[in-house]
């Protein structure tokens, strides 16, 4: 029997989003092979918690945790935290010192891909479109009319480094810029402002598994929004077909696109990448790393397609992790 930590919470505002996901994937675990561990890391405390939702203080000199007198050391970790400190890397730095496998791709991957300007700037190199982009730190001076000449409109701003769509405004209007700066800045003090594609937006997961890069198969997203916000993702706001109703052109350029940008990025374990197409090219937007796993979430439903289960889905993550160790 293999003990795992489902590490879940985090400091931002994904909070939420990462307990649901995080008490999925304990459900969904194969109780016959592992004994999973609900860990709950927030600022202030790391918390263990047993069977019975009792808490224990883990103790961050080795990551174990003393319950009922019987000392428990983990074999592996599955990071289920959405934004920082999972998502962005930061956590799994004091994995790698402790030498505690772990369900995600190394530290500095993390923190590149969790950098939407940095990823950007790596895929752009790697031939992988992108939509035009300005940035800018909180502080500078931002000059509305240079933007609007830059990129157009409509435009997006998004906090730089931030998830689930939190603090991202689709700007229409050079009057609305003001309100949408406030709103990215309460995510992050850096921004970035990207020129609008008008076209089909899909959802792509690519894998480690069983030892391979696997593609899924790619999911449509039609957003009853404006965009594909917090509301579409995560309070039934959208449309969501898997697999997604593209052409066969699409379809491979896509999935080229999807494994370059896994390989460029030096990517293990889950992500997930969202592209929208102008004719028969994708255009790369986002990479998670820490993509949601609930049942409705997009990378389960891709897994789901491929035909591989929840519970085979979490357990190839975990052997994975332990090859890696």
């Amino acid at each position: 029997m293999k003990y795992i930590a489902v590490i879940m919470g985090g400091y931002s505002s994904e909070y939420h989003i990462s307990m649901i996901s995080g008490n999925v994937v304990y459900d969904h675990m194969d109780k016959n092979i592992y004994e999973p561990y609900k860990v709950i890391i927030t600022k202030e405390n790391w918390i263990a918690l047993d069977q019975n939702n009792n808490e224990y203080f883990i103790d961050k000199n080795d990551f174990s945790v003393n319950i009922e007198n019987r000392k428990i050391n983990f074999d592996c970790v599955f990071n289920v935290i959405h934004g920082t400190p999972g998502e962005d890397g930061k956590i799994l730095g004091y994995f790698d010192m402790i030498g505690m496998p772990y369900t995600s791709a190394p530290p500095y991957q993390m923190a590149l891909t969790f950098n939407k300007r940095d990823c950007l700037s790596v895929l752009n190199k790697q031939g992988i479109k992108t939509a035009k982009s300005l940035y800018y730190d909180k502080g500078d001076e931002i000059n509305i009319e240079e933007i609007i000449s830059e990129l157009g409109l409509p435009c997006f701003v998004k906090p730089n480094n931030s998830g689930s769509s939190f603090g991202i405004s689709k700007v229409n209007k050079a009057e609305e810029f003001a309100q949408a700066f406030e709103k990215a800045f309460k995510e992050d003090s850096e921004i970035l402002i990207e020129s609008f594609l008008d076209g089909t937006e899909v959802s792509i997961g690519v894998i480690t598994y069983q030892e391979k890069i696997k593609v899924l198969p790619a999911t449509e997203i039609i957003s009853a929004n404006d965009f594909f916000d917090f509301e579409a993702k995560y309070e039934g706001k959208s449309e969501e077909i898997t697999p997604a109703r593209i052409s066969k052109i699409q379809l491979e350029n896509l999935k080229s696109n999807a494994i370059k940008a896994y390989k460029a990025l030096n990517m293990k374990g889950f992500s997930r990448s969202e592209f929208i197409f102008s004719g028969d090219i994708p255009y790369f937007l986002e990479m998670n790393t820490v993509p949601g796993m609930t049942m409705e979430s997009l990378l389960p439903q891709q897994a789901k397609a491929a035909g591989i289960a929840m519970t085979e889905l979490l357990s190839n993550a975990i052997e994975m992790a332990l090859q890696n160790k």
